[in-house]
């Protein structure tokens, strides 16, 4: 019988045959690899396995994934979650802070996957409040690249109904029976809290900020699926850091829409777009049909490990 993972904890998985809700205790006996993974977790939250007797024997090829490399010196990669229909990114201006190029490595993986994802800009009673300009430049320079930008707040219930409807929206897989979705950002961003927001009946622990550079403290501890609103919400740990995985230095600009969209009139190809004469990037960049902020993320990831993600 095919179930969906629901949750992972260790060795221990929850499934359940969506779009029932019947979760069910299983294990994983001997070692199940899929074909060229390195991953962490070969089983990610998501997937759609056959369980014969307690046990995961065969897991069945993604339609769809986003992965991510940890940012420490083990540089290891892990799949946060998989089988998305979409993804909803939880960022603040302040307290915390979401940063940019965070953001963008987010947005670059949606975008090599062909997730639909949709930038929430929550806690929106304290953002307005705090810090009005940061919230008015974000809006336009993520809007100006094509992005949704939903404002929410769980506080006062704004946005929550809209993002209730399309977290019930219709899936992409006849066979699941309801939308899954990925709620996803750093720690402290309000994920959990919004979810709860979403359905009375869930009672998803939350926490506070800490007081050390009023960071957020981690009170979701194992990527976990939850009914909610008539379709289906994975709530992720917060992630501090997101490495980027299977991206080629020379594809980067491929998946940062605007500037791929400016590059296809480069006098040069290939071109970086960052010093070639005639580069139509830097054109756009200097007309400001490109942010700043945006190709300041672009080339810091070019940079990054000198630009070599394979």
């Amino acid at each position: 019988m095919t179930y969906t993972v629901v949750k992972h904890t260790g060795s221990h998985y929850l499934v359940s045959p969506l779009p029932l809700w019947e979760p069910v205790s299983c294990v994983v006996r001997g070692k199940i690899r899929l074909k060229g993974s390195a991953t962490t977790n070969p089983i990610a939250v998501g997937d759609k396995v056959e369980v014969v007797d307690g046990v995961i024997g065969v897991v069945h090829p993604r339609k769809n994934y986003i992965i991510r490399k940890s940012s420490n010196l083990s540089r290891q990669e892990h799949i946060i979650a998989a089988n998305l229909d979409s993804a909803f990114l939880i960022v603040t201006m302040v307290l915390p802070e979401t940063r940019w190029v965070f953001i963008d490595r987010f947005l670059m993986t949606c975008e090599a996957y062909k997730i639909p994802v949709v930038i929430v800009l929550n806690k929106m009673d304290i953002q307005r409040k705090l810090a009005p300009e940061a919230v008015t430049r974000f809006k336009e320079v993520y809007e100006g690249a094509g992005y949704r930008v939903w404002e929410t707040s769980a506080l006062t219930g704004e946005g929550v109904d809209r993002l209730r409807r399309a977290v019930c929206g219709p899936s992409s897989s006849p066979d699941s029976g309801g939308s899954v979705s990925l709620f996803s950002g750093i720690s402290g961003v309000g994920k959990s809290t919004l979810i709860n927001a979403l359905d009375a009946d869930l009672k998803l622990r939350t926490g506070v900020l800490s007081d050390y550079h009023l960071k957020g403290k981690h009170t979701t501890t194992f990527y976990e699926m939850f009914p909610v609103a008539g379709g289906f919400v994975i709530d992720s740990p917060g992630i501090k850091g997101f490495g980027l995985v299977e991206v080629g230095k020379e594809e980067v600009y491929h998946f940062f829409p605007e500037i791929f969209k400016a590059a296809a009139n480069c006098r040069y190809n290939p071109c970086t777009h960052t010093h070639e004469p005639d580069c139509a990037v830097l054109a756009a960049l200097a007309s400001g049909d490109i942010s700043p902020e945006r190709y300041e993320s672009y080339v810091k990831i070019l940079e990054e490990e000198g630009g070599k993600y394979r």
